[in-house]
């Protein structure tokens, strides 16, 4: 079974991991959630990270505001994609969290969504997991086909409305 794991660096940042903890158990894809900070609990993100693929997670998602470390930490002690979710705050609106996710040095890369972005970090975990699990890339194409098939209908919907004035 698919594994990933989500780490947020407080645990106020439920709220924006929720929405890639759904998407993920809506595919039917195992995650552990986790608060490990990468400058409180140093030790414990070291361990995590180094263990992670001994046991069974694939994809990590890490969550974190203003200096946003965590992905970075974690992606230095793992080849395992790492995605960074930055979390909004107060004094940068999450452009601080967005900037610290995006500018690793070279060799240590973490892919990274938008700000409280969480079902697009939960998304982007199972595209990656698609590659791997074809249930996984066919649930991704139903899950788009959907969305498209929305989105069409609601231009019929507008063009028929427009087409009365």
């Amino acid at each position: 079974m698919a594994q990933v794991a989500i780490l947020m660096g407080s645990k106020s940042d439920l709220a924006v991991v929720k929405p890639a903890v759904e998407i993920l158990k809506n595919f039917g894809v195992k995650t552990e959630v986790r608060v490990i900070s990468a400058h409180r609990t140093p030790e414990e993100a070291h361990d995590f990270s180094l263990n992670a693929i001994k046991n069974g997670t694939e994809v990590i998602i890490c969550a974190a505001g203003k200096a946003a470390h965590l992905g970075g930490v974690i992606a230095a002690n793992t080849t395992l994609p790492v995605i960074g979710l930055p979390v909004k705050t107060d004094m940068m609106g999450g452009l601080d969290s967005l900037l610290s996710i995006v500018q690793m040095p070279s060799g240590i890369p973490v892919a990274t969504v938008g700000v409280n972005a969480g079902e697009n970090a939960g998304l982007l975990a199972l595209q990656i997991l698609g590659v791997k699990y074809p249930e996984i890339a066919k649930k991704l194409f139903d899950y788009k086909k959907k969305m498209r098939d929305k989105i069409n209908s609601d231009d019929d919907a507008l063009q028929t409305e427009l087409g009365q004035f």
